[in-house]
């Protein structure tokens, strides 16, 4: 690709702020872009009343989608934007401007028996995304688009009668290739295929089939997910806001993101809930919709509480849920307490002590691991974290699979390969804190007491045991350590590594007022897993306790860091 093709657009927030453009200067075919527009405005909206024009109803944000699709195409049939990721909350007629671009497609093309796949999550979606092609069709007035093409309910399909050229709705799934070979994709909602395991395998299927052709296309267009986002999903997202930021030169998608930055998305004080910053992110606000129907059903979410207002705001303002609401009290202040400068060789040289607490562990289970050091200057806490997994869990637990393997490839969770390594990692990290004479004398690592055989084996045999190994009772027990650290991360006494791990695990936290204490179990979060965070308030129990380090200065002051292969 040319360098004049630069997708980057590093001046973005200005841009969603003065409600400019955010296509970045692109060299296009300003004749192609310009009757692509045409035919597009053109075309009437099938479901609102009075079926207005695109050009009526359609802000330019989808235009500059059309003109970046079309204009393009450069006078040797090569698409120098052969994918377009956009980012855009509900309510802004992703699908219904889909079905315009769809139609813009049939008619501009110039490839005889040419295949369009418009690919929907679910049935109901692609259902839907076929009702609007076909009446995108019925709905024009002069019948030219009914005498062009054939509508075959049945199938599915729409096709061209003048060069046979057609475009097929499809579920997304494994079959979504058989016997397809398009020149143009539309991917929609791809945050619902994130928790699909097989989705990164089908889009690979997918973009394979169109790089084979130079003037190929796809557009990926999405709301954010209302959970964090993960597998596909997520690596795709990741991939676009690199681009837009200027850190891939060389990019295949050209990414148009309606997203606050994230300093407005984890200020505690809410900036994205202002509805005078809503412009921002809503391109069809005033258009297709009205900011008194948005305001009716965020103040109806925002009174069902937390957990309903973050979702809410995740569809249609497009903030991304790190850590959900409404769950633990302290969950709303876990991001706001993340420092990546934290990992585990940094915490033993800033700490004068430390401990540990490992809990799980079980076949589909993660094995959770937490140290917690005291910062020998500001006396805060300092927890650096990390899980393990055996290979049956992504059989066991297909839904959070893609999930789990996208931790993985961060480093924050290991899939093990072989059935002790998690024990043997864990005993590894717990003797390098021994060595540098960081834990206390006794109560340094702590333990659920339920099936703890292995590891204690595994720290006997790097010489830890007696009293510095002890039992953390679980369940009610712990209620002093939920409350404690949920006030330590409001008063900004508690640091974390801030990894997207611990983020999804804190996020599920769900806990169960019993009497007095507040208990979060395992059993209530249900398929999604807290073993990590139960290991941190073990560790928060622990330390509560206020140890000294038995062995005296550590040995990492005088040696440097002793690098342990994990």
């Amino acid at each position: 690709m040319n360098q004049t093709w630069s997708f980057a657009c590093p001046d973005w927030v200005d841009r969603l702020r003065t409600g400019r453009s955010l296509l970045p200067p692109l060299p296009l075919n300003q004749a192609r872009a310009d009757r692509a527009v045409r035919i597009f405005d053109k075309l009437r909206v099938p479901d609102i009343a009075g079926q207005p024009s695109f050009g009526e109803a359609t802000g330019e944000w989808f235009r500059d989608i059309i003109r970046a699709a079309f204009g393009s195409l450069d006078d040797q049939g090569v698409r120098h934007v052969p994918e377009i990721f956009a980012l855009v909350g509900k309510k802004n007629g992703k699908t219904t401007n889909g079905g315009g671009l769809i139609m813009t497609a049939l008619l501009v093309n110039e490839v005889p028996r040419g295949e369009m796949l418009f690919i929907g999550p679910t049935q109901e979606i692609a259902d839907l995304a076929f009702q609007q092609a076909a009446g995108i069709i019925e709905a024009d007035e002069e019948g030219y688009l009914q005498k062009r093409f054939h509508v075959i309910e049945h199938l599915k399909m729409i096709r061209d009668r003048r060069n046979k050229a057609f475009v097929k709705i499809k579920t997304f799934d494994m079959r979504v290739m058989t016997g397809s070979k398009p020149i143009m994709v539309l991917i929609d909602e791809l945050h619902i295929m994130g928790s699909l395991h097989y989705a990164a395998r089908v889009l690979g299927q997918i973009r394979g089939a169109l790089q084979a052709k130079k003037n190929s296309f796809m557009l990926i267009i999405s709301t954010q997910s209302d959970e964090p986002p993960a597998g596909v999903f997520r690596t795709e997202l990741d991939y676009a806001r690199a681009v837009r930021d200027g850190k891939i030169a060389q990019a295949r998608m050209l990414p148009l993101l309606w997203e606050f930055p994230a300093s407005m998305q984890l200020d505690e004080t809410k900036p994205w809930a202002d509805p005078a910053n809503w412009p921002m992110v809503m391109p069809s606000l005033g258009r297709i919709f009205q900011l008194d129907a948005m305001l009716a059903g965020y103040h109806e979410a925002r009174e069902k509480g937390p957990v309903e207002e973050r979702r809410w705001a995740s569809q249609h303002l497009n903030v991304e849920i790190g850590v959900a609401l409404g769950g633990w009290e302290g969950t709303a202040y876990w991001g706001a307490a993340g420092d990546e400068s934290i990992t585990l060789d940094a915490l033993i040289a800033r700490c004068d002590v430390a401990v540990v607490s490992i809990d799980g562990g079980g076949l589909d289970d993660l094995l959770g691991l937490a140290v917690i050091g005291r910062d020998r200057a500001s006396r805060d806490w300092l927890c650096w974290a990390k899980a393990w997994a055996q290979p049956d869990v992504l059989d066991r637990r297909k839904r959070i699979a893609p999930r789990l393997l996208d931790f993985a490839r961060a480093g924050d969770l290991v899939i093990c390969e072989h059935a002790t390594q998690d024990f043997e990692d864990v005993a590894a990290i717990c003797a390098k804190l021994h060595g540098a004479g960081l834990l206390p004398e006794k109560a340094g690592i702590g333990l659920d007491p339920a099936g703890v055989t292995h590891i204690i084996d595994a720290l006997a045999a790097q010489g830890m045991e007696g009293d510095l190994v002890v039992a953390v009772p679980q369940g009610w027990r712990l209620s002093g350590a939920v409350k404690g650290l949920a006030r330590k991360l409001k008063d900004g006494t508690f640091w974390h590594a801030g990894c997207a791990m611990m983020a999804w695990i804190v996020g599920n936290a769900k806990p169960e007022q019993r009497g007095n204490a507040t208990v979060i179990e395992k059993a209530a979060a249900g398929e999604a897993k807290i073993d990590p965070l139960i290991a941190v308030l073990g560790a928060v129990q622990l330390m509560s306790r206020n140890p000294e380090a038995h062995g005296g200065p550590s040995v990492y002051e005088t040696r440097g860091l002793i690098e342990v292969d994990l």
